[in-house]
């Protein structure tokens, strides 16, 4: 009882809509618990009591309110990961495979071609009355050497406070000149708010959303930390060009593999060396296969390994191979809690007790696997300029080595090859400071 006491004043929090890992296994039988309409809430002081358990319990309830709030649009798939209902992804479809579908009653709802990447994804929908799953089986009954599945909803791995205050702190950003127009980096997450004075000087090119991208305070909180640059704070590569992708669109289906994989063909479209993704969710044929081209063509892509704790099973697309996987750490240099663990896990970097931009003109205290990543993404785009797969391994590699061991000697799977960024947190008094965006 006391237990469940406790994880209700947790899921009562206000906080910022952001990211949770996806479990693998069916939802337990939880208690019928009211939650709020976010998907996820910062972890207050006292987090280290929070059994594994608890972590994994969290994040099931709030998956089932996703669901049960949208049923009309989103439904579980067999494993509980949330789904848009009706939807099935075919991955580069062979001649004569859509002709036989529609024959079998299915239609095609939309098709992106991912152009950079020589592939296509055509979304299709099931026959009136039949189930998702039914129709995802019949399709790979039909055609045995294709690629099928769910269109998987991913998910923000971190946390925002609301800590803020109106402190008056004016915040000057560099001159613009002091930008490398040769240094790119990619994000794909929510909308960037561009306004943000930390992102005065900076060249942002936002796609998705038929052009019209939804700021929010998850991905503005990941930018600033890949390129925000002010007096007072600077991300890992401040002041680099970067091409943000709003996956999420303030739409209750946003974060869908058909999105991302749209807003990575768009990187690769665009020669974008280094992306930081954010999100976490379940295995998908379809997203694997176009991270994979992606990463043939010398991308790197960096992503969260996810907050479900470290018994929790793997999340992607980190644990997918040749993904740059990361875990955090917090001031101490102690991993997250409710980090996960395993040998997705690439390298550690700062997550917790430290500042980013917030949504407004505010900053605010982050926490979690979500704000670990673009750290080490900004590192790796000073050393990539291009897409090279031969240079993106050896950037890999060289981080590797200059990588500060923690934990057991060597490589291991809390903090994989060891701590990097660590002169790169933003101070943590920020969080309740306030900034002003300069009129000249």
């Amino acid at each position: 009882m006391v237990r469940i006491l406790f994880i209700s004043v947790l899921l009562s929090a206000q906080a910022a809509s952001t990211q949770i890992a996806l479990p693998p296994g069916r939802l337990p039988g939880l208690p019928q618990l009211q939650v709020p309409p976010i998907l996820n809430q910062p972890l207050p002081a006292g987090a280290d009591a929070l059994d594994p358990p608890d972590l994994r319990n969290l994040r099931h309830v709030r998956i089932r309110d996703l669901i049960r709030t949208h049923r009309t649009v989103i439904e579980a798939d067999p494993n509980g990961a949330p789904i848009i209902r009706s939807e099935i992804l075919v991955f580069s479809p062979a001649d004569g495979v859509l002709e036989r579908a529609r024959a079998a009653g299915f239609s095609v709802a939309r098709e992106r071609n991912l152009e950079g990447l020589d592939a296509r994804i055509v979304v299709l929908r099931g026959p009136d009355g039949s189930s998702t799953t039914h129709g995802l089986k019949q399709l790979q009954i039909l055609d045995p050497q294709g690629v099928y599945d769910f269109n998987h909803i991913y998910t923000d791995s971190g946390s925002l406070s609301t800590r803020t205050s109106s402190t008056e702190r004016e915040i000057r950003t560099a001159a613009a000149e002091m930008r490398d127009a040769t240094l790119k980096l990619g994000l794909i997450d929510g909308g960037v708010n561009v306004s943000h004075a930390v992102f005065q000087g900076v060249s942002i090119h936002q796609h998705g959303c038929a052009g019209e991208p939804v700021p929010s305070a998850h991905g503005t909180a990941v930018a600033s930390l890949m390129v925000g640059s002010s007096d007072s704070f600077h991300g890992a590569a401040p002041l680099g060009e970067l091409y943000a992708a709003d996956v999420y669109c303030g739409v209750p289906t946003g974060g869908a593999v058909d999105a991302v994989a749209d807003a990575l063909s768009w990187m690769a479209r665009e020669h974008v060396p280094v992306v930081n993704v954010s999100l976490v969710g379940p295995p998908n044929a379809t997203l694997e296969n176009v991270v994979r081209l992606l990463i043939e063509r010398g991308h790197i892509i960096v992503a969260a390994v996810g907050n479900d704790g470290p018994a929790a099973p793997p999340l992607y697309p980190a644990s997918y191979e040749d993904v740059v996987g990361v875990t955090a750490v917090d001031r101490r240099d102690r991993v997250l809690l409710e980090a996960a663990r395993g040998s997705q896990v690439d390298f550690a970097a700062p997550g917790a007790d430290m500042s980013a931009a917030s949504g407004t003109q505010d900053f605010v205290i982050v926490r979690g696997t979500s704000f670990a990543a673009p750290i080490v993404a900004g590192i790796l785009a000073l050393q990539l300029r291009t897409p090279d797969k031969i240079a993106a391994h050896q950037a890999i590699a060289d981080l590797a080595r200059q990588a500060t061991d923690l934990g057991v000697p060597g490589p291991d799977p809390v903090y994989g090859n060891g701590l990097v960024g660590e002169a790169l947190r933003p101070p943590a008094a920020l969080g309740s400071a306030r900034a002003n965006v300069r009129q000249d």
